[in-house]
């Protein structure tokens, strides 16, 4: 065979030509090119995000409410849009092409929102004050950009994780546990991105200008594409399996056709397909190259491998919309089971979008000079570098420390299963929140004892942030990190994508709940003429009150996790064939 005949018409490696390549290809060495691009991708989106309140409050001058509830859901699309990346990987393009297409529509969105700030037309103008003048059509192209960002951004999501964990072969014993530990350095390289978008992009925005504040991620998300090409025959494929959700609606269609048809009481009555039978179905979306264990639970979903004289045709070939295999129905069970799990994560992530809300917003009120320098100011954006902080620190340290010293103690090859590490980041996330609401307080005890109700800064340190944000990077080390690795690992195979599209969709939960906890709160404390727990002086709100809210909802919403985790079922694979 020649050498080029290992290539695909993409110029990524197709193994299953040649497995003796599998040493050349894949694994780490592919993975180096995935994690760069991260680490720019990630520089570039939270260069440009972090501080997005500012700039809607300053650019296109919009209040604290308007602006904290266009963040958030500007950053609920950018997760929502995750599935649809995730349907196109799994059922026409794969995950290479994706990633590679919409990458381009990411690039012309922060294209675009650079020439919103840097052009004369485009740029809204200012007077003498420093107070903007934004029309509608210099608003209207700027939230083009942001929405094209956010279809950009959230359609690569899902298929970035996955298609890295794709570069590892699960039935290779070494290679397996470098999967495990691909996802904390996956989730180190957007954090390290994160750390510099967050600390450099951000003082260049408040000091230089927003022209060259939305310039340097836009070049820097041209390298971290350019990065992601550059090692394109190094990848391992996986073909697209065609549409899974086809494949879900299939199982529900048949179970509902079939409602009045009993379960047998054994599950070798259930119907599933043979390696011949995949290969001569007409109708078969997919051939079957694993097998899933049968489970007792969601029974009525059973009914659809249950075969009558009606679900074949005269050629003796099965209906998938009137007969389903087990295997097709436990994909259904493992999605309706990751759901409990996802709820969960939704709280969790509304606690993390507060970093781009409420956090700034607090902090703008806090005095912001360091070490006794009037001139040096640190942007209230740029706290978020102690939450990358908190990532890049705790990463390495679960990976090298806590994961060797818990293996010894459970016998686990990972230390902790997925669901016991997810429950310690949510622990965690209910000290961050008291943090912050402990902060408020204090802040606003010293705005009452000294009548500070209408100074820019209120005599107390910004820094006295950190500790917030640094509870939450540590959190997402054990959540955000635990639920990446849980929603790829229970995902069905053929799904991959929509798992971890759909885990990513718990960002948008959070954005979404911190939009509807924003303007409830809002609507009930302003009643009567009252200023309610957020005006624009946040010296005369309430703001601690917003978070003690967040407080208890991360308390009960750790004990429902808790009784959810326990009764879970993992997924048990029992035939693996090409």
């Amino acid at each position: 065979m020649e050498e080029d005949d290992i290539y695909t018409k993409d110029g990524t490696v197709d193994i299953q030509k040649n497995p003796a390549n599998k040493r050349k290809t894949g694994n780490w060495t592919a993975c180096n090119f995935i994690l760069g691009n991260q680490c720019f991708e990630r520089l570039a989106y939270y260069g440009m995000s972090t501080n997005l309140m500012n700039y809607l409050e300053t650019s296109l001058n919009q209040g604290n409410v308007s602006a904290a509830n266009n963040v958030t859901n500007w950053n609920g699309t950018c997760n929502v849009t995750a599935l649809i990346g995730a349907f196109l990987a799994d059922a026409y393009l794969g995950k290479y092409w994706t990633i590679a297409s919409f990458s381009l529509v990411y690039v012309l969105g922060m294209t675009l929102l650079t020439m919103s700030a840097s052009l004369t037309t485009l740029k809204p103008s200012c007077d003498h004050t420093g107070r903007c003048h934004p029309t509608p059509s210099q608003t209207l192209v700027c939230f083009v950009a942001l929405y094209m960002v956010a279809l950009g951004s959230g359609a690569i999501k899902p298929c970035v994780s996955s298609f890295g964990a794709d570069q590892f072969d699960k039935t290779d014993q070494i290679e397996r546990k470098n999967q495990s530990s691909f996802f904390n350095w996956f989730y180190l390289s957007l954090n390290l991105g994160m750390l510099i978008g967050n600390s450099i992009v951000v003082w260049i925005q408040m000091n230089i200008g927003w022209a060259w504040g939305f310039g340097v991620p836009a070049v820097a998300l041209a390298a971290g594409v350019g990065f992601f090409l550059l090692g394109s025959r190094l990848y391992r494929l996986q073909e697209s399996e065609g549409s899974s959700l086809t494949r879900i609606f299939q199982v529900v269609v048949a179970s509902l056709r079939k409602f009045n048809v009993r379960v047998p009481s054994h599950k070798s009555l259930l119907y599933e397909t043979n390696e011949h039978e995949d290969s001569m179905s007409e109708f078969l979306l997919i051939q079957v190259r694993y097998k899933l264990e049968h489970t007792n639970e969601l029974r009525f979903f059973d009914k659809a491998a249950v075969e009558t004289p009606t679900d074949r045709t005269l050629e003796g070939l099965s209906n998938p919309w009137t007969l389903c295999t087990v295997t097709q129905v436990e994909e259904l069970k493992s999605i309706i089971r990751l759901l409990p799990v996802w709820a969960c994560g939704v709280v969790f992530a509304t606690v993390f979008s507060q970093m781009s809300a409420m956090f700034i917003l607090q902090g703008n009120t806090m005095d912001p000079h360091v070490g006794g320098l009037s001139s040096f100011k640190i942007p209230s954006a740029s706290l978020s570098f102690f939450n990358a902080l908190g990532v890049i620190i705790g990463t390495p340290t679960y990976d090298r420390l806590i994961v060797p010293y818990a293996t010894k103690h459970t016998g686990r090859e990972q230390g902790f299963t997925q669901l016991q590490r997810i429950g310690i980041g949510l622990a965690i996330s209910v000290f961050a929140m008291v943090s912050a609401g402990a902060l408020e307080v204090f802040r606003l005890d010293i705005v009452e004892k000294y009548e500070y109700y209408d100074v820019e800064y209120v005599p107390v340190s910004i820094l006295w942030q950190v500790p917030q944000y640094f509870l939450v990077g540590v959190a997402e080390v054990f959540t955000f990190i635990g639920e990446y690795e849980f929603f790829y690992d229970q995902a069905p195979n053929s799904m991959r994508s929509l798992c971890s599209a759909l885990f990513l969709t718990t960002y948008a939960g959070g954005n979404f709940l911190s939009t509807l906890l924003v303007s409830v709160v809002t609507k009930v404390t302003t009643k009567n003429g009252k200023l309610g727990w957020i005006p624009d002086n946040l010296n005369r709100g309430h703001l601690d009150y917003f978070f003690w809210l967040l407080t208890i909802l991360s308390l009960l919403n750790l004990f429902f996790y808790l009784w959810i985790a326990m009764g879970y079922t993992y997924k048990n694979v029992i035939m693996q064939s090409a």
